[in-house]
């Protein structure tokens, strides 16, 4: 037996948040019944429905990693008719992004039917690392890493400690590497504006232990083996998780 808000986020319908508001709003019905309460229990033979759709969860999830093109939007459909990512998918995959990447971003994302996973990968609680490499417009001051490495307090928002790692610098530019543990929109961007750095580009590198790996842009791959067992690692509850802590010796370099 299965609690509801798990079930639905098994069956890819949506996260454990959105699973909930579903149920509070008389959205799920079991066996023709409207249910309401987020700890239901569901049996292997309940039929379940979201608005009048039987869903179940699949005999066995798919796992894809893209690498996202500049210009393209991460959702499924999109009023614009921009490209988006499910022009690059093969026809009848039902797996959806995790997270988003900017438009204007590029880099490895996962696509997944298991929502369960999606929401611990995606929860800042869980911890789960993303690196960017940012062209960014000057160079980057010893005083501006430091306040990305301890916590960066700016006017409207707050960003929690990054490893940071100056990778090369010109005269008018730099590549910095930054890994943080939160996702928020448009965060990296943000994070060096109010440091008074302009983006140039934005490269998402690796997401949790999914790296592109020579993944060229546009192209889409399964998860390896060894890839999905890294990502399983994931379920265990927060408390269990390795801390990291910011390499302050590395990101001074």
């Amino acid at each position: 037996m299965t609690r509801l808000n798990k079930y639905l986020a098994q069956s890819g319908v949506a996260s454990r948040r959105r699973a909930d508001e579903l149920i509070a709003s008389g959205a799920v019905r079991i066996n023709g019944t409207v249910v309401r309460e987020f700890a239901t229990l569901v049996c292997d033979d309940d039929r379940v429905e979201v608005n009048e759709t039987a869903v179940r969860p699949p005999d066995d999830h798919t796992y894809l990693l893209f690498h996202k093109p500049l210009g393209v939007v991460t959702t499924m459909r999109d009023p614009q008719r921009r490209r988006t990512v499910a022009d690059f998918l093969p026809s009848g995959t039902r797996a959806v992004p995790v997270g988003r990447l900017d438009y204007a971003t590029t880099g490895v994302l996962l696509l997944t039917d298991d929502g369960e996973l999606a929401y611990r990968l995606l929860h800042p609680k869980f911890g789960v690392e993303k690196t960017y490499r940012a062209t960014i417009a000057g160079a980057l001051s010893s005083e501006a890493r430091r306040r990305l490495q301890c916590g960066l307090i700016a006017e409207d928002f707050h960003a929690a400690p990054a490893r940071v790692r100056v990778l090369s610098t010109r005269h008018d530019r730099s590549i910095v590497e930054l890994t943080i543990h939160e996702g928020r929109n448009r965060q990296v961007r943000r994070m060096f504006e109010a440091l008074g750095h302009r983006v140039l580009t934005l490269v998402r590198t690796q997401f949790g232990p999914l790296r592109l790996s020579g993944l060229a842009a546009g192209q889409v791959r399964a998860v390896t083996a060894k890839e999905r067992a890294a990502l399983e690692r994931h379920r265990r509850p927060p408390d269990e998780l390795p801390r990291t802590k910011p390499n302050t010796k590395t990101a001074a370099k």
